[in-house]
């Protein structure tokens, strides 16, 4: 089999994955349930990305900003994450990637999942956890159990000082951070998980990897 046919091949199982991952979660619309939660209020002066934002990318010279406002229990998010990742690795050398948290209503652990990630931050460890998160969404999501436990198994396997891993998953400044960030994206309009800004403009979520891409590329040649 030629060189050309096999990426051809590992191209179409890509995009058929992603295509399933959109009918599956129907990502053309954000999951914006709305019972319980955070309550929080917009912030006065909303941005789509600070200082003391996560980056998952730090080009040297960055030509776009990527940011996606997201929730780890989300289903659409996770949906969308193989994509993003992808994106990741195609445009981490000109982009910067940067994830924000918004837990939606409705969603048990989502904001315990959030506080999860940037506990494990403070420990230098908030793209592992996010990674961690992410890929075992589906064994802990959509659950109406308190997932704590898992969290802190997840935490241990990351190679973390458990003692300061649960004194900053109680901290309320830990809390305040993920509050900080939600209300940032209700003060942008953020209605829904994913919601992804372009150099701080929000746009609308692409139905395909190939759509994303192509956004991308056109915000780049510009």
């Amino acid at each position: 089999m030629s060189k050309l046919k096999k990426n051809l091949i590992a191209a179409a199982v890509l995009m058929a994955g992603f295509a399933l991952a959109i009918g599956s979660y129907l990502l053309l619309a954000p999951d914006n349930r709305n019972s319980g939660g955070l309550d929080v209020q917009p912030a006065a002066e909303a941005l789509p990305v600070r200082d003391t934002s996560h980056r998952l990318t730090e080009p040297k010279k960055s030509e776009l900003t990527f940011v996606e406002f997201l929730d780890f229990e989300c289903e659409s998010c996770g949906a969308y994450y193989p994509a993003v990742e992808q994106l990741r690795k195609e445009y981490g050398d000109r982009v910067t990637f940067v994830a924000r948290y918004f837990p939606m209503p409705g969603h048990r652990n989502g904001e315990l999942a959030a506080r999860t990630a940037e506990a494990a931050a403070r420990q230098g460890k908030f793209e592992e956890m996010y990674t961690k998160l992410f890929t075992t969404q589906k064994e802990w999501g959509e659950s109406q159990e308190w997932k704590e436990s898992v969290f802190r198994g997840y935490a241990k396997k990351l190679g973390l000082d458990m003692d300061r891993f649960d004194a900053d998953l109680a901290d309320p400044e830990v809390a305040g951070r993920v509050q900080d960030d939600k209300r940032d994206g209700l003060g942008l309009g953020v209605q829904g998980t994913p919601t992804f800004f372009l150099d701080g403009e929000r746009i609308t979520n692409p139905a395909s990897y190939e759509a994303f891409k192509a956004l991308i590329d056109a915000r780049l040649s510009d």
